[in-house]
């Protein structure tokens, strides 16, 4: 009676389930899945995929379609069926899914924790998701590749090399996720290898990404339909980077009145205009020329789709290293910002110019106004794709 019971709610549930399938409800799916864990479990069987149920002896493999019920007209009922063969697909698990399991799955970390110790355990984790989330996607663990993870490492590298954040602070949000990830893979016995190996960072010694040789940039990243592949906005992006070796977030963030493009001199003003820079060195004027004036001239309104979002990089390097545009694998789209810094270096530029169009500080006292805006565009000129 009891049995009879129990397999009633679990068709229930699998019905439920199935409707809400139907209606795209990835909760419901994983409540399907469960009942048609319960039901076997009640026919005195334990669920597999109809992968493993393949490779039964025979013997077991007859055990489980006897076992299958039919309905009032006689027929197998396809409940039943699913359940005892294997049909009812796992739903997968995403990396936002994994969190909710999480907390279940480490309840014994808890233990003892105050309200506030429990907020303060719980809101790291809860960050390290979301960035992951932010820059990656919410994928299923199971389509999580080596690319993504190193993706997203060099979301926190460039984060480190424009001083937004230090070694530590990147390293413990790789360990939280970490932490989460790992945990649910081995409670729930899903037998994905995810590695987090190589990931960290040495604190205090973040390694600066190479530059782009001009020739590369010149014959490959500027080649004819070389970026088609890539958004118009990220595509603006690289380009502006260029020719003014402006950060990507400084470009992203740009709005229409930081973006100059009838002055006498067409440029860009980077300052803090609903954010914060990096220092009060990176407020700066920067011309336009080449390349980067042209990709400024298709975006006179700025990138609204990477303003204050996070994603750029990510996308950027995904698609230069799966399009050969890489210069070796430790590059990456920063390197255009260092590439700036070493023309400048090679043409002879003054240091205090070279530094105010980098945003970087003098390491001596600074007199009068500097470079003006014109002798600054010629010097850009010179060095311009």
């Amino acid at each position: 009676m009891v049995a009879e019971q129990k397999s009633a709610t679990a068709w229930a549930q699998m019905i439920e389930g199935w409707e809400a399938k139907l209606a795209g409800d990835t909760l419901d799916a994983e409540q399907r899945f469960q009942a048609a864990k319960d039901l076997a479990d009640v026919r005195g069987f334990r669920y597999l995929p109809i992968s493993k149920v393949a490779e039964l002896p025979v013997e077991e493999l007859l055990r489980r379609i006897e076992a299958i019920r039919g309905d009032k007209t006689g027929e197998p009922d396809m409940r039943e069926a699913a359940s005892l063969m294997g049909t009812v697909k796992e739903p997968q698990i995403t990396v936002s899914k994994a969190l909710q399991l999480y907390w279940e799955l480490a309840r014994e970390k808890t233990l003892g924790k105050s309200g506030d110790q429990l907020r303060r355990w719980r809101n790291p984790r809860k960050k390290a998701v979301t960035n992951f989330v932010n820059v990656i996607g919410d994928k299923a663990i199971s389509d999580i590749t080596a690319d993504d993870m190193l993706d997203f490492r060099n979301w926190w590298l460039d984060r480190i090399e424009a001083d937004e954040v230090g070694a530590n602070s990147a390293n413990k949000d790789l360990t939280h996720l970490s932490d989460v990830l790992k945990t649910v893979i081995r409670m729930k016995r899903l037998g994905i290898a995810l590695s987090f190996d190589g990931l960290s960072f040495k604190e205090g010694d973040a390694r600066q990404r190479p530059p782009f040789s001009n020739d590369w940039i010149k014959e490959k990243l500027l080649a004819e339909h070389a970026l088609d592949g890539l958004n118009d906005q990220a595509r603006g992006i690289l380009l502006v980077m260029v020719n003014t070796g402006a950060r990507p977030s400084e470009i992203a963030n740009l709005t229409a009145d930081q973006i100059r493009l009838d002055s006498n001199v067409p440029h860009i003003a980077i300052a803090p205009e609903g954010r914060q820079l990096k220092s009060k060195y990176a407020r700066r004027i920067i011309p336009l020329c080449g390349v980067s004036l042209e990709a400024m001239r298709a975006h006179p309104e700025g990138f609204p789709r990477y303003r204050d979002k996070p994603g750029l990089s990510a996308t950027v390097n995904k698609f230069l290293r799966e399009n050969g545009l890489l210069e070796t694998p430790e590059h990456s789209l920063y390197g255009l910002r260092h590439s700036f810094e070493d023309r400048m270096l090679a043409a002879g530029v003054d240091d205090r110019i070279r530094r105010d169009l980098f945003g970087h500080r003098l390491d001596r006292e600074r007199y009068g106004n500097g470079a003006s805006l014109e002798h600054a565009q010629s010097i850009v000129q010179a060095i311009s794709f």
